[in-house]
């Protein structure tokens, strides 16, 4: 029997469906064999409190003694799972097995964020972690778009070219073929098809000195546009990988030089790829030692914990989700199909400056199948637990809008759940449950029934194991 154990660290709420493609790749690698049960994620318990750690249960394999998952936090533009296989924890200066970005958008409900926005994770881990397998993982709940975009053509190939491969979704031969040279890449992008008038394209121009990339980085007045980020930044290190070694400028930006700051995600690249901003200087950014740390502060380890701890030891389960930090989920209707849920309940007042109009949505959705009872649940720390209270009273349109339509029977309660202090009590009894920094469990005088059921069966389950 094997010592080592899997460890899945990640900033993200973990998934069955995703850890269970991620176990198969890794047993296919390195010819383990394995049985596979009913997956479950358990919050592993000691003297009556959370370790903060969570075991995977339903694969059995004399190789891999245990599969554990911890919640961690990027020092900047980090990816969402980190795979190693050892025997202790993980430190930040251990080497990585994986590195995998997950996503569930694909052409068909965006071009751009489908392929481009996740690229600068994978630019910026190889400054960490030189041989770390890297792979885009799509998990997608929408069906795929027959033919691909240029747009995703172009950014697959730049992905292949950095060493990055595609798993999870279909890819042409085309998609699959890494660029062989510089005037092959410079050649693609220009002949793609324009954006619409008004937009700045994202054109490349080879000069003998440099070559400069067209692409508009500002966003409300600021140093944001994640696409763009992505997009600039892949582009940038395949023209490193396919052997460019002098500058490379990035013009029609729209920035300015006081947007610049140090800590930015682009400004980390731009130092490490030698990018340069037309007419502006790139500051020398403050480098992070570690590329990664356990999370200790923030409010999703109390939602994330209640979501799984409900779903792994009670009938209930969720139909939305959009942890602090992780990605945000489809709606699940009634029927089981899924939906995106709209931004603004008024998009053009929204437009028009009338901000009231974002719609606001909560962290978690819970569905109580036992009481008839839907659970909207908005996550904070235990120092901003007012401010969570405040925004309970925002949900009057995903309620009348998505839940009442779909689930007509049920009743509607929202709630807050914080993460934070030494505090062993809940004062406010909006705040439904607290997981305190010590991992101790409280639930508040009104806490919704399925909270108490997952923590009585939660404990239970470790009293009768021990």
């Amino acid at each position: 029997m094997s010592d080592k154990n899997l460890w899945i660290l990640t900033e993200e709420r973990p998934k069955l469906d995703v850890l269970k493609t991620i176990i198969e790749r890794f047993c296919a690698d390195f010819s383990i064999g394995f049985f596979a049960g009913p997956l479950r994620i358990i919050p592993l318990v000691s003297n009556g409190k959370f370790t903060f750690t969570y075991e995977l249960l339903g694969i059995d394999s004399p190789n891999i003694a245990n599969i554990y998952i911890k919640t961690v936090s990027g020092t900047s533009s980090f990816v969402d799972f980190m795979v190693y296989f050892q025997k202790n924890e993980p430190v930040a200066s251990d080497e990585p097995l994986y590195a995998i970005e997950e996503t569930k958008t694909d052409d068909s409900e965006s071009r751009n964020t489908g392929v481009y926005q996740r690229c600068t994770k994978f630019v910026y881990i190889d400054y960490f972690y030189s041989d770390v397998k890297k792979i885009m993982l799509y998990d997608l709940q929408i069906t795929q778009k027959k033919e691909p975009t240029q747009t995703n053509i172009f950014g697959s190939r730049l992905l292949v070219t950095c060493g990055v491969e595609v798993m999870g979704k279909v890819q042409t031969e085309e998609q699959l073929r890494p660029f062989q040279s510089i005037d092959e890449l410079i050649q693609y992008k220009n002949s793609m098809r324009k954006p619409p008038k008004g937009n700045v394209p994202i054109d490349i121009t080879k000069y003998d000195d440099r070559i400069e990339v067209s692409g508009r980085l500002v966003k409300s007045k600021r140093l944001s546009h994640d696409p763009n980020i992505g997009a600039l930044t892949i582009i940038a290190k395949a023209l490193r990988v396919l052997g460019w070694n002098k500058d490379i400028v990035i013009t029609k930006h729209g920035l300015e030089q006081q947007m610049l700051t140090k800590r930015n995600k682009f400004i980390h690249i731009a130092n490490r790829l030698d990018i340069k901003l037309q007419d502006l200087i790139v500051p020398k950014n403050i480098e992070s030692i570690n590329y990664w740390r356990y999370e200790n502060k923030g409010e999703k380890l109390a939602t994330i914990f209640i979501h799984l701890v409900v779903e792994s030891f009670t009938k209930g389960y969720t139909i939305f989700e959009n942890h602090a930090g992780c990605e945000k989920s489809y709606f699940k209707n009634s029927n089981g199909d899924v939906i995106p849920l709209e931004k603004y309940s008024d998009k053009n007042a929204y437009k028009s400056g009338d901000k009231s109009k974002i719609a606001h949505i909560p962290d978690l959705i819970l569905v109580d199948v036992e009481r008839l009872q839907i659970i909207n649940i908005e996550g904070k720390t235990y120092n901003n637990r007012f401010q969570g209270i405040a925004e309970l009273l925002n949900y009057d349109f995903i309620e009348e809008i998505y839940i009442k339509p779909q689930y007509p029977d049920y009743t509607i309660s929202r709630t807050v759940v914080v993460y934070g202090s030494k505090e062993t009590e809940i004062v406010e009894v909006e705040v439904s449950f607290m997981l305190n920094e010590r991992g101790q469990m409280i639930l508040g005088i009104r806490a919704p029934k399925l909270f108490n059921q997952a923590i009585s069966n939660l404990l239970d389950y470790w009293t009768q194991k021990v």
